[in-house]
């Protein structure tokens, strides 16, 4: 016999209770089945971006993954790694089981890592701040000497892959496990701490609007961790100062919150924000979701639809939409609001107005 940790003398476990304790491990470990496998950094991008614009590659990120938001310099931070052999963390990767993506690796974590790969190769990045190999600052890949290029694409990764056996629910439940180890702050909570005022009061209220949750589902984790409010806020930046968008998402959300909280409409901008909801309703089978059977909304899908249609409305209030469904399955509306989509800019003003000008029935502008 022992004490609990209230003083209290226990009982010795039963054969029956150790034996139901067992069972459950071995139970649940069957949906943590993997294998782990190795992969030049060539494959892993090539498994990522051959059938990208299609959404059709072998590897992908799911909804419930973050965007794509290490710095320049986090990314080349990685590359320096990367080219000094130093010890990189597994990736986690999950074979789906069943559904449009079945046969396909959905990636658990390691998607900012990846993308990083895929930049850096692109010749998208030039490396900086490198404090191990400052001679490299201000290189693209493709300057490097052609046997550097060929040694850096034979680098291996390893990562950790889940068996068919791990369900959506499993996969995202390690993702958060992976994701929660001394939880950080979001900025959302950031602000919350640190901008309060009328302004975020009124983004709050607008958060728990019914019609809202309704039509933008996520997870309960999400919702614990202030995701609503953040992207009501994305939704009225974005709708009242897209175009001074320059490309650090977090300093112009806060920028915008700070400067509404000295002065706002709140009347006019609840209504044009229910105003965007009721025609979503309306006109948008699944809401905000790629489809019935999503279980969460990307942001930059919700940015892109949410700000497109108000956009649309301030142009003209009686709209009568034709062919949604079309322009929102398309190749390109999918290439605009794929999760590693970056927040340049030019990508930002673009998905909107592309929803924007759907809706209105012209030609698309484009920056």
């Amino acid at each position: 016999m022992h004490k609990n940790i209230q003083g209290q003398l226990d009982l010795p476990r039963s054969d029956q209770e150790t034996s139901k304790v067992d069972a459950e491990i071995q139970e649940k470990q069957k949906i943590t089945d993997h294998e782990i496998r190795e992969f030049p950094v060539s494959v892993i991008v090539d498994k990522f971006t051959l059938g990208l614009e299609n959404d059709e590659a072998e590897m992908y990120i799911p909804d419930y993954q973050r965007e794509f938001i290490w710095t320049k310099k986090q990314q080349s931070k990685f590359i320096e790694s990367l080219l000094l052999n130093l010890p990189i963390p597994y990736l986690f990767v999950a074979d789906v089981a069943e559904g449009k993506f079945e046969g396909r690796l959905e990636i658990v974590d390691g998607s900012q890592r990846i993308r990083s790969l895929v930049s850096f190769l692109g010749d998208d990045l030039v490396l900086q701040n490198l404090e191990k190999l400052p001679s490299a600052n201000g290189f693209k890949f493709s300057e490097l000497s052609k046997p550097r290029q060929l040694r850096f694409k034979r680098k291996t990764l390893r990562m950790i892959e889940l068996t068919e056996l791990a369900d959506e629910e499993t996969r995202r439940e390690i993702f958060e496990r992976l994701n929660s180890g001394g939880t950080k702050l979001t900025t959302m909570e950031i602000r919350r701490g640190s901008s309060d005022g009328p302004f975020l009061n009124f983004i709050e209220s607008c958060s728990e609007n019914p019609l809202f949750v309704k039509l933008c589902p996520i997870s309960q984790v999400k919702k614990d961790r202030a995701e609503y409010p953040e992207l009501i806020l994305r939704y009225f930046a974005y709708s009242n100062n897209y175009m001074n968008f320059d490309h650090e998402v977090d300093p112009f959300l806060s920028d915008y919150l700070k400067l509404s909280n000295t002065a706002f409409n709140a009347e006019a901008l609840q209504t044009e924000f229910e105003a965007m909801l009721k025609f979503v309703e309306k006109h948008f089978n699944n809401g905000f979701q790629k489809g019935s059977n999503n279980k969460s909304v990307p942001r930059i899908r919700f940015e892109a639809l949410s700000v497109g249609v108000t956009l649309a409305l301030r142009i003209d209030p009686e709209i009568v939409p034709v062919g949604i469904n079309d322009w929102l399955e398309s190749k390109e509306f999918i290439t605009h609001t794929r999760s590693d989509a970056s927040n340049s800019r030019p990508k930002v003003r673009n998905r909107i107005h592309y929803v924007r000008d759907k809706l209105l029935g012209k030609e698309v502008e484009k920056e």
